[in-house]
């Protein structure tokens, strides 16, 4: 099945992953190639936390086990890998091989914004503060910066020097321009300008490196962000169910299914695939929750089912695959 359109072309990789028998994993959170498009980490909440395979899904090797508590976004530059761990507020730098480089926060220890896990609508009970509060993604910026979005337990977006250093931070709680409902995700384009995903406002803002505000897209529940060194800008959309509270307190009232977009930068859809209905049909996504697209233009995907809406809504199967590669047909 062909799935997009014109140039974005893509066919679904079906079992792409060879997990080794007898292992499992749960969500995946984030995935991500490196340069040359050889290796692909799988970034899980699982005993194996980080999986690496090799491009045709042929397994390579596995680290990381016992260091991370709840693993969300990753990000890979050059020959370093990032990884932000939501659940114990921080966001570590590692080589590809698995050996601490930098840690940015600190372990165990969320910065005071009052966020209620706990309460419906939890988005609403948090105070915007300083790095970090269950943090989701980190990128490099053109000049070595860091920014970091942060997050389920923040709302606010971080910048440091490469070094460490905080230098700024913008945002609070709400749906105003530069406001966030959950910051799920953070790209920084080759212009400087910042690209955050505000998954519960259902946009796309965008800022510049100092964090003024530019420019906002509508797009439903953006889970993750990617630009190609093309330009092009793919976001994984993830979905709505009828009667299900989101964590900024909207209960939906329709289904609407997960997909993914490609679109111009600016905002400008090019295709979408998925988004046609029952999540386990052939062509549809589940929880597009992170998502990277290697050097030949094929699209990896993370998936976000069991601990998902869709889990607790009962929409979920334990034969979805929690990662999915689909190759750009050219």
């Amino acid at each position: 099945m062909l799935l997009g359109e014109g140039d974005f072309r893509y066919e679904e990789q079906v079992g792409w992953e060879q997990i080794p028998n007898g292992w499992t994993h749960g969500d995946v959170a984030g995935i991500a190639t490196t340069a040359d498009g050889e290796r692909v980490y799988v970034f899980n909440r699982g005993e194996h936390p980080v999986l690496v395979y090799n491009r045709d899904g042929s397994f390579n090797t596995h680290w990381g086990e016992g260091v991370f508590t709840r693993p969300h976004g990753v990000t890979i530059v050059g020959g370093v890998i990032y990884l932000a761990d939501d659940g114990d507020h921080t966001v570590r730098k590692f080589t590809l091989d698995g050996d601490l480089l930098q840690t940015l926060g600190t372990a165990n220890q969320p910065s005071a914004t009052g966020y209620d896990p706990k309460a419906e609508g939890n988005l609403r009970t948090i105070k915007a503060a300083g790095p970090f509060h269950r943090p989701t993604r980190l990128s490099v910026a053109p000049n070595g910066d860091y920014y970091v979005s942060d997050g389920y337990g923040n709302s606010r977006v971080h910048h440091f020097k490469s070094d460490g250093t905080l230098l700024k931070s913008w945002g609070q709680t709400g749906s105003a321009p530069g406001e966030f409902y959950l910051p799920h995700s953070v790209w920084v384009h080759t212009d400087g300008r910042v690209f955050v995903c505000d998954r519960e406002n259902d946009r796309v803002q965008i800022f510049t490196p100092e964090g003024d505000f530019i420019d906002q897209w509508p797009v439903r529940r953006p889970g993750d962000l990617y630009i190609d060194p093309q330009e092009n800008v793919y976001i994984g959309e993830m979905y709505y169910q009828t009667g299900l509270m989101s964590l900024a307190g909207r209960v939906w009232d329709s289904d609407v299914p997960a997909q993914m977009t490609v679109r111009t930068l600016k905002g400008d859809v090019v295709t979408r695939f998925g988004g046609n209905g029952d999540p386990t049909l052939p062509g549809n996504l589940v929880s597009p929750h992170g998502i990277w697209v290697d050097n030949q233009g094929d699209i990896y995907v993370g998936e976000v089912t069991q601990t998902s809406l869709l889990g607790r809504g009962s929409t979920y199967r334990p034969t979805d695959p929690a990662v999915r590669k689909y190759a750009r047909v050219r």
